[in-house]
């Protein structure tokens, strides 16, 4: 039995749960709405104050399935209580990191700035020069946009230049070392 599918999801105070057919499931709650077609082969039920997850039967592919399923409504809920960040750090000379209105104006020592465009739904803001936080209350949107920001100059081993995630550890590579 899947430890996670089982476990029944708790609905706190101000959110509305609603299961459409096909597995259409929104989440309503004080940060705003998310809304997601989960696969239609499980079977979601609203339990009083709990959704709870069920599979059909024991196929791999149903048991693959039932955690995954009961991670993204779980995911759902806490996104629209508490919402998402992740944060990135610069690092390096002259590396830089603005914010324009809704663009994000990188500074990493290319010939040109690199720009990036907000996505909706998300809220990025910059503290100082050389801190970036992505806000939103969709999991995925915040972690893909962050993963694209760090992709335009990820860190490298030698001197730890480039954006990197504020809790990722870069594993650092000694230099060359000269002839006797």
């Amino acid at each position: 039995m899947s430890r996670i599918g089982k476990m029944p999801i708790a609905i706190p105070a101000g959110v509305t749960v609603d299961i459409a057919e096909n597995n259409k499931v929104t989440v309503k709650g004080p940060k705003g709405t998310l809304e997601r077609v989960l696969p239609a082969e499980m079977e979601i039920k609203k339990d009083g104050e709990e959704v709870v997850v069920n599979r059909p039967s024991d196929l791999k592919k149903m048991k693959s399935l039932h955690g995954l399923t009961r991670t993204l409504i779980y995911n759902m809920v806490v996104g629209v209580t508490e919402g998402y960040t992740k944060e990135l750090e610069v690092n390096g000379v002259g590396y830089r990191a603005q914010k324009q209105g809704k663009k994000l104006v990188l500074s990493l020592g290319y010939s040109h700035p690199v720009e990036m465009e907000d996505p909706d739904g998300l809220e990025v803001t910059v503290e100082g020069q050389n801190k970036i936080i992505v806000k939103g209350i969709d999991k995925e949107k915040v972690g893909q946009y962050a993963a694209e920001i760090r992709e335009k100059r990820a860190p490298e081993p030698y001197k730890g230049k480039g954006i990197k995630y504020a809790d990722e550890v870069i594993r650092r590579k000694v230099g060359k070392t000269g002839k006797k």
